[in-house]
């Protein structure tokens, strides 16, 4: 008897993306979840020796062998066989790749033998081998389409604010979107703000830039030098460059604004000057509403 598998999944990307990303032995273990370890023994030509270590199993035992791997790119498909086989009496591996309408259908074809003196027959491990490719197939699906949407992203110069980070630092959330490190741009950046009732964004100026705000919801406000200006939702301000401004939420519900900078400044760390740390602001920022709400 011998154990037989056969596992697929559509991957919606092309050829070329799937078999560089599947390809790249070494960065395996970033690739698979089961994977702690890819060590290079030799490569030549389209063949590529390496061992592999997975991470301990329920029982703390790490298992490692060493296979060889060859790529056929003209026939859309590699090879493989441990050559340490372990509790195998052989392991052979296929992997084909079918293009197909919109993407790849990503297969991986196993036969393979167990040893008399293994702890597990061939039915066993073909159960545990189709469980698991199903898993990390659909990891792997899942990691090269996000892959491939990000660099569609980037060559198309369009961001998410959904992939953007979240920076904390000056009060509210700032995420920047379109800037010199995500799309390139050379005259300016913009992002989005989002602030809470009652949030503030810690009062600075810009030594290079004028800002341009534009506040889609909620009810901003905007302290410009010593001058209080009302900023609400379908309104835009220009702050001029040198000029200091801290911006609040004064509304009962969330403020989401979109912001961009022009001209850069010659280097990121010189385009922005703090005049009050992020505590001070919410401070300034209760006490107007204190007194506003004892006023009404």
């Amino acid at each position: 008897m011998a154990g037989h598998t056969d596992n697929q999944i559509r991957i919606e990307a092309p050829f070329q993306l799937v078999w560089d990303i599947t390809n790249d032995v070494p960065n395996w273990p970033n690739l698979f979840t089961e994977y702690a370890a890819t060590e290079v023994v030799s490569e030549e030509g389209d063949t590529i020796t390496f061992r592999l270590t997975m991470y301990p199993d329920d029982n703390g035992v790490s298992w490692s062998w060493v296979s060889e791997r060859t790529r056929y790119l003209d026939e859309k498909r590699t090879h493989s066989h441990r050559i340490e086989t372990g509790p195998f009496e052989y392991m052979n591996l296929d992997w084909y790749y079918e293009e197909v309408e919109g993407g790849i259908i990503l297969r991986w074809v196993q036969d393979f033998h167990m040893k008399d003196t293994a702890p597990v027959d061939d039915e066993w491990m073909v159960n545990n081998i189709n469980k698991n490719s199903k898993v990390q197939l659909q990891i792997i699906k899942d990691k090269i389409e996000k892959a491939y949407h990000s660099r569609r992203a980037s060559e198309n110069k369009t961001v998410s604010i959904h992939d953007c980070p979240q920076d904390h630092r000056r009060g509210g959330t700032i995420q920047t979107l379109l800037s010199p490190r995500t799309v390139g741009s050379t005259s300016g950046f913009m992002g989005g703000a989002t602030l809470a009732p009652g949030e503030a964004i810690a009062e600075h100026y810009h030594p290079y830039s004028e800002e341009f705000v534009f506040c889609i919801r909620g009810e901003l406000e905007a302290d410009v030098d010593d001058k209080v200006v009302p900023v609400p939702a379908g309104t835009a301000i220009l702050v001029p460059k040198e000029t200091r401004h801290r911006l609040r939420n004064v509304g009962t519900e969330e403020v989401f604004a979109v912001f961009h900078l022009g001209p850069l400044a010659p280097r990121p760390e010189l385009g922005h000057v703090d005049t009050e740390t992020r505590e001070e602001a919410a401070a300034v920022t209760a006490k107007i509403l204190a007194a506003r709400e004892k006023q009404s």
